[in-house]
């Protein structure tokens, strides 16, 4: 091959990789974006997409430059997210495109993409903060429940006395300690002690109040109430922290509040409900009755557009991290639209 040829061949790759790249625009490169659009009064603005450390102000000092040189330097960028949690200036992002978690740190300027000593995370789908800052993750193709510790480098599995199927979704009692796993292919939800005995399960399959055909993720909110994203059901269901049913919304379609594959479930501190698509490529929001109040998304690479949205997670500042799954990032959105 010539010289030239080589030349072009290598122009032509990097040009098809910077077309694959995600697009990533911080917040003040373009004017506000906002939901509903006007002249209707703004209740969801655009804040920033992050997809790796460099979108957070993270970046590698001297020493870890001259390693990479020297080494080879693993991609920090995020690749598949599946799950997002903030807890203080610490953000996880569950990645099984990277097979680990992501932590990215903005009070110390760190960032680390955490593994088990052992081995990897290749399906990690579900994250939930604990009572004293840890966090945890479930890997649905190990069936497994891990811990990582805000000091700690890696992950550590969670020793559970009941065997798990399918795990995904996951909740944290901060109170109690007590551990909420979705079973998907088990179609139920087990509850496990801080030390990691069954407590209680509940649901089975079916399509009744109470019942489950694929569950998937789960919300808890401070009162002790129960989210559940029943997919194959297309609804989302409503439990007491004891497991006790207490209502349901949605049902299969592709109209207005319909559902087709909804993934991620959250609440704000106003009571909304928020229920992320990943066919529709938006996020839903509703009203504790279930009634659609507001939708934002379409299919796009653009800033409030997504590709398959995952995992959504809502932090006391009101800020709305969406997992935007196979555009590889992470959105963030923030409600600003005052009292339901």
């Amino acid at each position: 091959m010539s010289i030239r040829l080589h030349k072009a061949c290598v122009i032509w790759m990097l040009l098809a990789l910077a077309a694959c790249a995600p697009t990533v625009h911080k917040a003040e490169d373009k004017v506000p974006l906002v939901w509903p659009a006007a002249p209707a009064a703004p209740r969801i603005a655009y804040v920033e997409t992050i997809a790796r450390p460099d979108d957070l102000g993270i970046t590698k000092g001297f020493l870890q430059r001259v390693a990479d040189a020297l080494f080879g330097g693993s991609d920090s960028r995020l690749v598949r997210p599946m799950a997002v949690l903030a807890v203080g200036p610490m953000l996880y992002v569950a990645d099984p495109g990277a097979q680990g978690v992501h932590r990215f740190d903005t009070a110390n300027g760190d960032y680390e993409l955490l593994r088990p000593e052992s081995g990897a995370l290749p399906s990690a789908v579900g994250l939930a903060r604990g009572a004293a800052g840890e966090v945890y993750v479930t890997d649905s193709a190990l069936a497994t429940v891990s811990v990582m510790r805000p000091r700690e480098h890696v992950i550590s599995r969670v020793a559970l006395s009941a065997p798990l199927r399918q795990p995904t979704g996951i909740a944290v009692d901060a109170r109690s300690g007590r551990i909420y796993v979705v079973d998907t292919t088990a179609h139920d939800v087990k509850v496990f002690e801080r030390n990691g005995k069954l407590a209680y399960s509940f649901g089975r399959r079916g399509a009744g109040d109470g019942e489950f055909n694929y569950p998937t993720l789960i919300w808890r909110t401070p009162q002790g109430k129960l989210y559940v994203t029943d997919a194959m059901n297309f609804r989302v269901q409503i439990f007491d922290d004891g497991g006790r049913y207490l209502g349901k919304f949605g049902q299969l379609g592709d109209g207005s509040g319909d559902h087709l594959r909804q993934k991620g479930v959250a609440t704000d501190r106003y009571g909304h409900i928020y229920v992320v698509d990943a066919l529709f490529n938006a996020v839903q929001i509703f009203d504790t009755a279930g009634r659609l109040l507001l939708a934002f998304g379409a299919l796009g690479r653009e800033r409030g557009e997504f590709w398959l949205p995952a995992g959504i997670y809502i932090g006391d500042d009101d800020l709305i991290y969406v997992a935007d799954s196979y555009n590889s990032r992470v959105q963030v959105f923030r409600y600003i639209g005052g009292d339901a």
